[in-house]
């Protein structure tokens, strides 16, 4: 026979509310640790970062090289930032994708993190200070400028590969997109010489397992062996839009994609990968290329005037 006292059910009813508040309270811990507190860490570095930028343009603008830098931004310039990031990052969302599959875990989270973190804002602080001291070298911006251009131009060639490999997308455009893309080889294969030291190859679906420190130090170069055609690729922007302002987007731009990669890693990449973000991008490119081979022919012209 079954036991009907009220003191059995309500018993019973207890250990059911205890056990599930067991499994709830596990849950929130695990959430909490492994998705909030590695996404509190990168808006900690951000702010870091951020900070360190602020201090690293007043000691460039207080050496009066070239034009005075405005120690202020409106939100576009964020928002361009944030958005030509995002546009240049595909080969760094899907190899950091691939190194958290590898290095699964909260701690190699973070170490993932700070490595690219650090490595990104280094790399367009050093991009600042080229840029701020080659303002005052005529010769020198014009060789930095031309570079830039270039790579701008195999970016844009590279994007537009992607779009191509996606066969069922955007059918109607492929064409077009094709042909662009066979102009841009063209041109890419005469600068050659120049792109091989900016452009890197590396293999994105590979991978290794590493300890946190060793991570850190890994992560740390990400940045440089994948971005530093990017990096480069700032500088013709620098003359269109405030640099502070434009440097912000470029770290929050990190700090957006790595809390996508932490919370949404598969969604994340499909969304930068995007036909229409593939080609808008590439066109982008472009256009900020053409504009690199006009300033720098400008500033050539002027020093005969």
């Amino acid at each position: 026979m079954f036991d009907s006292h009220p003191g059995h059910y309500q018993s019973l009813d207890r250990k059911l509310y205890n056990h599930f508040e067991i499994i709830w309270m596990k849950k929130l811990k695990k959430l909490l640790i492994e998705q909030a507190l590695p996404i509190f860490l990168t808006f900690l570095t951000f702010l870091v970062l951020a900070t360190l930028l602020y201090g690293l343009l007043l000691i460039l603008d207080s050496l009066h090289l070239g034009g005075p830098i405005i120690l202020d931004f409106r939100r576009r310039e964020v928002l361009f930032g944030i958005i030509v990031y995002l546009k240049t990052a595909i080969d760094f969302a899907i190899f950091i994708g691939n190194l958290m599959h590898t290095n699964p875990g909260w701690k190699k989270r973070v170490a993932i993190e700070l490595g690219t973190a650090i490595g990104n804002g280094l790399g367009t602080f050093l991009i600042l200070i080229l840029w701020t001291v080659f303002k005052a070298i005529p010769i020198l911006m014009i060789i930095m400028i031309f570079i830039a251009a270039v790579i701008l131009l195999r970016m844009a060639q590279e994007s537009f590969e992607e779009f191509l490999k996606q066969r069922q997308s955007f059918i109607k455009l492929k064409m077009p997109v094709s042909l662009l893309q066979d102009q841009l080889n063209f041109v890419n294969k005469i600068f050659r010489p120049i792109l091989r030291f900016f452009v890197p190859n590396l293999n994105l679906t590979k991978s290794k397992k590493l300890s946190f420190v060793n991570l850190v130090v890994f992560s740390f170069t990400i940045p440089f062996v994948l971005g530093l055609d990017d990096f480069a690729g700032y500088i013709p922007l620098f003359t269109l839009v405030n640099v502070f302002g434009f440097s912000i987007g470029i770290l929050l731009g990190h700090m957006l994609l790595t809390i996508g990669l932490f919370a949404f890693p598969k969604k994340t990449v499909e969304v930068v990968k995007h036909p229409l973000v593939l080609i808008v991008g590439g066109l982008a490119f472009i256009g900020l290329g053409i504009y690199g081979f006009y300033e720098s022919a400008k500033i050539l012209l002027s020093l005969f005037h």
